[in-house]
């Protein structure tokens, strides 16, 4: 559910229903937001009448079940009163090694004796698709959306790959004489890249009466704060229609007619043609098979820590990178859905795959441990988890400040501690320090000590 309010599908315009909701913690939270909710669940909630609703969530129910041909039919159940697009749940194997139990039919009984069928990713994904003979969207390890429209499920990937670009300024003064319809028309093309169409913002006819057109009164905004922020602007967005295009293929790419309007727009606009702009997309698709161009990619990134055999990027920077790298790593966000904990993205070169690494303390610790990561592998489809919380001995990160983009508010931060770190020599001999008992032997040794995130004197 939380994923789903993240992902904008459940709002407080939405209805809701909780198809298996226990106790109803889940509804419970949504009433707080507004939402219009309610649930039905076999133990706590027998009698409650299964509703019709936007968005219908059947959250770890099918694993429970052990009979296959009722797990089925529960899904089926579920789709039924979906109007919008259904939410499936279920656990993972992967993240669930520790479980203790004995087999039993297709899944676990466990040590409490309750059943447990766990899928792996591609799994439960088939099995939705199979059984409902409709395309899944991967919203996060565990979890699909199935959607009953086209234009809803398109409108969410587009959502997924946007970059968000530059802010132009405007001269005060201009912005005084016409600031609500400069400051939306402003507003709409930072985020599509292109002007409004009559009916896509309130201000079009004020536009056109002061300025003419749209176009007029951009023309005006473009000969204060000239054309290089702007054109960066559409350069940006085509991009992430380029992107969100080429991964489109991955499921069925839908036509012209099937998507929202404003991407409708968004795409004639910048491409002349939907059919152009699928041309460009499948180029671009058919290039993260090219090892050379994917590793010239890489070198060529204007940020992220370049190794030979990987490029490792913050989760904030992935739009700076080239669309062949964005188009790889929406491969593998299409196979894994959105990974919430990934601090880091990993590119392998050696390999087609992408690693999601989370380093929960980031921002406060200098160099923040590794606890989990999913690596996900875009020849075999698998994704596989590895927990590192356990370890004595966690890997850790040093120049912090080379995996985030240039005008990151956390870069100078980073920067200063890695000169501090550099003329010090903490850093001559590489294969000490990738680790944390590794690199407090080496702080040790040379007599210094982390404030925050200085160095200081031990």
């Amino acid at each position: 559910m939380a994923r789903a309010v993240e992902d904008g599908l459940v709002t407080a315009s939405a209805t809701v229903f909780d198809y298996g909701c226990g106790r109803g913690g889940d509804l419970k939270r949504l009433a707080r937001l507004g939402v219009s909710c309610s649930g039905y669940d076999l133990n706590h909630r027998p009698d409650a009448p299964r509703t019709p609703a936007q968005v219908v969530n059947l959250g770890f129910v099918v694993n429970v079940i052990e009979n296959p041909a009722e797990r089925e039919q529960t899904l089926r159940a579920a789709w039924s009163l979906a109007q919008h697009v259904l939410i499936v749940a279920a656990r993972l194997s992967s993240e669930t090694r520790d479980l203790e139990g004995e087999d039993h039919t297709d899944g676990l009984r466990t040590s409490t004796g309750t059943f447990q069928k766990l899928y792996g990713q591609q799994e439960l994904r088939t099995w939705i698709e199979h059984t409902l003979q409709r395309h899944s969207v991967a919203a996060a390890p565990g979890i699909f959306y199935v959607f009953r429209e086209q234009a809803l499920e398109q409108a969410l990937l587009a959502r997924r790959v946007r970059h968000t670009g530059v802010r132009p300024r405007v001269s005060q003064a201009l912005l005084e004489q016409h600031e609500e319809m400069l400051r939306s028309l402003m507003a709409f093309y930072e985020q599509r890249g292109r002007l409004p169409r009559s009916a896509e913002t309130p201000e079009y006819a004020q536009l056109c009466e002061e300025f003419g057109s749209p176009r007029a009164a951009f023309a005006v905004i473009r000969r204060l704060t000239g054309d290089e922020p702007w054109d960066r602007v559409r350069v940006g967005r085509t991009a992430d229609l380029l992107v969100y295009l080429a991964l489109s293929r991955f499921g069925r790419r839908a036509r012209p007619s099937e998507l929202p309007d404003d991407l409708r727009f968004d795409i004639r606009d910048l491409f002349g043609s939907h059919k152009r702009a699928c041309e460009q997309a499948d180029r671009l698709l058919f290039a993260i098979a090219e090892a050379d161009r994917v590793k010239e990619a890489c070198r060529a990134a204007p940020v992220g820590k370049k190794l030979p055999t990987s490029l490792y990027v913050h989760v904030d920077a992935l739009g700076e990178l080239a669309p062949v790298l964005r188009v790889i790593e929406g491969a593998a966000r299409a196979l894994i859905g959105q990974i919430e904990e990934a601090t880091l993205v990993k590119i392998h070169t050696d390999q087609p795959a992408i690693s999601y690494l989370d380093y929960p303390d980031f921002n406060s610790d200098p160099h923040p441990a590794l606890r989990s990561g999913y690596i996900v592998r875009l020849d075999s489809l698998r994704a596989d988890y590895r927990d590192y919380s356990r370890h004595t001995n966690p890997p850790i990160l040093h120049r912090k400040e080379t995996l985030v983009a240039s005008d990151d508010p956390r870069r100078a931060k980073f920067e200063r501690l890695t000169r501090q770190e550099v003329r010090a020599r903490l850093y001559d001999v590489p294969a000490r320090i990738g680790t944390r008992n590794g690199w407090s032997a080496v702080l040790a040794e040379r007599g210094f000590k982390l404030a925050g995130h200085r160095l200081v004197r031990g």
